[in-house]
């Protein structure tokens, strides 16, 4: 007989909430689906509503959001910028294209946030920024970085692709920086494939920013009636998402308690059924503490060795379940060694990155699948 096809479980799978097809038909009907159209001015607003922030910028991606950040804070070759090892490119690679040099910063081993302890062993009279960076959604130690970098009059950026509808004592996440950014990638809780924002919390940065988004121009000033016609004024590129994304966006904002609803009984069903096994395999699972109010948006594992994550993730494969690594320490890399980084520089990066699992988490995930996959990880032994 045939061997039976075993559904697989991916690690992420799109998912729609009811509108987004809908709104997307509404933009086109509608003549105009290039940028600052009615969905994306829309979720400008409810995302400014939402985080209590003065302004927010839709953007193509996250890492534009973060090129905007790097050119709003005119960057120039020779500053320094305190970063995360820890972290996707994107968090990176918005200051080196401005010349600025990348200053590796270690994590914390409970939220694999940066070490707050570590920053001012770090700073010299050329750091310009410190880029933080919301592991999970769970926030990094606000009180102690604000009050370091008021102090040395270093710019607070918060990198917070993941951590939309999150909060730090009570505070939403993305409004601790000057300037701060989201992601919209298919692989966060709300989604248009590819988008970000930028979260403008600073006002004087408000006008040069739309400026900077508008490839230089000042057309949003044109667009308001403040001047009878626009022209180039500023460096900038192309950072306007288009109509039809923001319409696809709206509709998962719209659709926000819902999801962070049924994320949150995914996180919470992970976390309670892996107990037991995780104690008895030495295995480390994510405990939030409840000053932080996370969004849901992943749930990482951290093995006893390397080895045993390696054949973990072999295993599951094994059983079509995809899980995945996470980030390769940066300062590492092929890049990183090119900027001089030292290879024994942030020795908790290194350790955790060897030795994290991300489990298969998205929207809509049915109860059955995600019992395969509790049920295959208490069936492995590390």
């Amino acid at each position: 007989m045939p061997k039976r096809q075993i559904e697989k479980v991916p690690f992420n799978r799109p998912h729609l909430t009811g509108n987004e097809l809908q709104y997307v038909s509404r933009a086109i009907e509608s003549g105009w689906i290039s940028g600052d159209g009615e969905y994306t001015r829309r979720c400008n607003e409810l995302l400014a509503k939402l985080t209590g922030a003065p302004k927010v910028l839709l953007t193509t991606s996250c890492t534009h959001a973060l090129e905007l950040s790097a050119l709003l804070l005119d960057l120039k070759p020779g500053d320094e910028v305190i970063v995360p090892s820890f972290t996707f490119v994107s968090t990176v690679n918005p200051f080196v294209l401005r010349g600025a040099k990348p200053v590796w910063i270690d994590i914390r081993p409970d939220t694999l946030n940066l070490d707050e302890c570590l920053i001012e062993g770090l700073i010299s009279k050329r750091t310009r920024a410190l880029v933080a960076v919301n592991y999970a959604g769970v926030a990094c130690k606000y009180d102690q970085i604000r009050e370091i970098c008021d102090r040395h009059n270093i710019a607070l950026i918060e990198d917070n692709a993941h951590g939309l509808f999150a909060s730090y004592r009570g505070r939403p996440l993305g409004t601790f920086g000057e300037l701060a950014t989201l992601s919209f990638h298919e692989t966060k809780n709300v989604t248009c494939g590819e988008g970000g924002a930028l979260i403008i919390n600073d006002p004087r940065h408000i006008e040069r920013a739309e400026i900077i988004r508008e490839k230089g121009t000042n057309r949003s000033r044109f667009f308001r009636g403040e001047v009878d016609k626009y022209t180039w004024v500023d460096l900038g590129s192309s950072y306007l998402p288009s109509e039809i994304n923001a319409a696809f966006l709206f509709a998962q904002l719209e659709a926000r308690e819902r999801i962070q609803a049924g994320r949150r009984a995914i996180w919470e069903r992970y976390h309670d059924e892996l107990m037991d096994w995780a104690q008895d395999c030495e295995v480390w699972l994510p405990h939030v503490s409840p000053e932080y109010e996370q969004p849901y948006h992943m749930f990482q594992l951290l093995m006893p060795t390397n080895q045993s994550r390696d054949r973990l993730l072999a295993y599951l494969r094994e059983r079509e379940i995809y899980a995945v690594f996470h980030y390769l320490p940066l300062h590492q890399s092929k890049m990183g060694n090119k900027l001089g980084a030292r290879a024994e520089e942030c020795p908790v990066t290194v350790d955790v990155s060897s030795r994290l699992v991300r489990l298969p988490f998205y929207n809509g995930m049915s109860q059955q699948d995600q019992q395969r996959v509790i049920q295959e990880l208490c069936a492995f032994v590390p």
